[in-house]
């Protein structure tokens, strides 16, 4: 029998140093106490992982990492971004900047709360961890103006929201976090459902191992993404894995920049490393698709991160993920020294320009004229041209379909609220006092694509404002009918609150909480043209693969 190869050890993902600024929480709660053999022992009151999770879960819905919004700048800055790419950036910045008030979170869609933590040998709690941090995501999402979206599952069918944000999802290991035996270490991240959703895991095999086919495989499954998810995106692509779950946590983490200090190289020891050089070209691959920041231009995505993983010989696995507009993660430390938090940016207005970019064209559209006058000068337009809605909306999401639907299916008419106004996709966070409503950004359309063309045959949805792509099914509804799709920038929720939505108020279904129909009034509430009553829809195009690509030169 042949012997094995000499024993060698390194972690699956070899972090590197942590070259994060932090800032102080609090030093209370934590003490340093001897133990045996002359070791010191960091001890933890549960209080503090509690005061350091509600702290953190406030900090990720209102700021930003530095790094994230100078990128947003330099799209403004780029001679080669287009006008819309342009508006979007600073459509984006703007919304930061509200956000980091304190009272608007940066996103309606304020997430599942996901927390990591990694503890040292020498740090001692009362072994309640889990709690703590859950008691802390509950004392965020409770006393803030956030949104709960956790639904718990009472029977096979049958749902409720948990009224709490809670369960959140905790995994918390016993390991050094960085050699040091006397840290406990978090990832905190609130992770949105338009991003999660654009989580995509493919079984490959050895075949994609070469240059030319990755390239192929990637400029098809990256246009999959779309822009429902709010881009620009920060793009995480992860080959290999020892397992499937490994690939698809992997990708999480590097979309996160968890992984940002990992070997530039692989050895025989076989861990996990980015390839830098790859990252460059599926980022000029993402820059030449033409979907831009959400319509149309280069700013796809703002980076990309490429890891490479050890791999069965009979498995590929390749996980792909993005942080979306929202870019919400922190990390933190417990030390002898304290409890600290990332330092994320406080004034996001020092990365606005000074001169204002957005003057580009635009038609105004008045929303409280009848419903084929509001269609006939939409069909004046082609795609991708710019509006400013101004006047009624009607807000109805996912649940609120199903039940219209039920009722048309039973034979009753259309609801003349969606025969007589355009219908906006969304569900709104927690509204302030003195505010007329809280974070309202669009939702993900695509989720009701089923219900287009029963909706238009009743004289209904004929006018719908969303972010992201859409099927064909609703391109060919909207020809049949005369409907019209119209984008919304995915993103912005605050600035959208704050500056567009003038009044809400419940239609129908209240119980139903933010799931409800409800009449708003919009001011200058910017949208595009990406389904027309033509059959034209900007996202065809863009988002069908180039048949054959070459490396470095683009298609043939």
């Amino acid at each position: 029998m042949s012997r094995g190869a000499a024993f060698t050890y390194s972690p699956l993902l070899p972090t590197g140093d942590d070259l994060t600024e932090y800032r102080l929480v609090t030093d209370e709660g934590v003490d340093v106490v001897a133990g045996p053999g002359g070791r010191q022992f960091l001890t933890v009151e549960q209080s503090a992982i509690t005061q350091l999770t509600a702290e953190a879960m406030h900090d990720i819905a209102h700021y930003l990492r530095p790094a994230h919004l100078s990128q947003l700048r330099s799209i403004i800055d780029d001679p080669r971004a287009s006008a819309n790419d342009r508006f979007v950036a600073l459509d984006l910045l703007r919304n930061a900047n509200i956000a980091a008030g304190g009272v608007l979170p940066m996103c309606q869609d304020t997430g599942t709360a996901i927390v990591m933590g990694k503890r040292g040998r020498h740090v001692l709690t009362d072994g309640t961890d889990e709690e703590a941090i859950a008691q802390g995501v509950y004392q965020a999402y409770t006393r803030l103006n956030l949104r709960y979206s956790q639904l718990a599952p009472l029977t096979m069918w049958d749902e409720r929201n948990t009224g709490s944000n809670l369960p959140a999802q905790i995994e918390l290991y016993a390991e050094d976090p960085g050699g040091q035996p006397d840290a406990y270490k978090f990832l905190f991240m609130a992770k949105g459902g338009g991003s999660a959703n654009k989580s995509y895991l493919y079984q490959e095999t050895k075949a994609l191992l070469n240059p030319a086919r990755m390239m192929e495989f990637l400029d098809e499954k990256l246009r999959l993404i779309g822009t429902s998810a709010c881009p620009p995106y920060h793009l995480a692509v992860v080959i290999g894995g020892t397992s499937a779950e490994h690939a698809l946590k992997t990708a999480k983490l590097a979309s996160a920049k968890y992984l940002d200090n990992l070997p530039r190289h692989g050895t025989m020891a076989g861990h996990g490393f980015r390839d830098v050089e790859l990252e460059a070209a599926v980022l000029e691959l993402t820059r030449d698709f033409g979907i831009g920041a959400q319509f149309g231009g280069r700013y796809f995505c703002h980076d990309v991160r490429v890891i490479r993983l050890p791999r069965h010989g009979a498995s590929c696995p390749v996980a792909i993920a993005v942080s979306c507009s929202a870019d919400r993660q922190a990390l933190a430390k417990i030390t002898p020294s304290g409890v600290w938090l990332e330092r994320l940016e406080t004034d996001p207005a020092r990365f606005l320009p000074d001169v204002d970019v957005s003057n580009e064209p635009v038609v105004k559209v008045d929303l409280n004229r009848p419903m084929a006058e509001i269609r006939a000068e939409l069909s004046r337009y082609p795609v991708k041209t710019r509006l400013s809605l101004t006047g009624p909306l009607v807000v109805a999401r996912d649940i609120a379909h199903a039940k219209i639907a039920e009722r048309l299916d039973a034979g009753e008419p259309m609801p003349q609220y969606l025969r007589d106004h355009a219908v906006y996709y969304a569900g709104p966070a927690k509204t302030p006092e003195g505010y007329a409503s809280g974070s309202f950004g669009p939702t993900t359309a695509g989720r009701m694509d089923s219900y287009v063309e029963k909706f238009q045959a009743a004289g209904g949805s004929l006018v719908m404002l969303a972010k992201g792509n859409r099927s064909g099914q609703v391109t060919k509804a909207c020809q049949s009918y005369g409907g019209f799709y119209l984008g919304s920038i995915g993103g912005p929720a605050a600035r959208l609150a704050q500056d567009c939505i003038r009044h809400v108020e419940v239609l129908e279904y209240p119980e139903l909480g933010m799931e409800a129909v409800w009449r708003i009034e919009v001011e200058d509430f910017p949208a595009f043209i990406v389904v027309d009553d033509k059959g034209n829809d900007f996202f065809a195009d863009v988002t069908r693969p180039n048949p054959v690509l070459r490396i470095g030169s683009g298609p043939s």
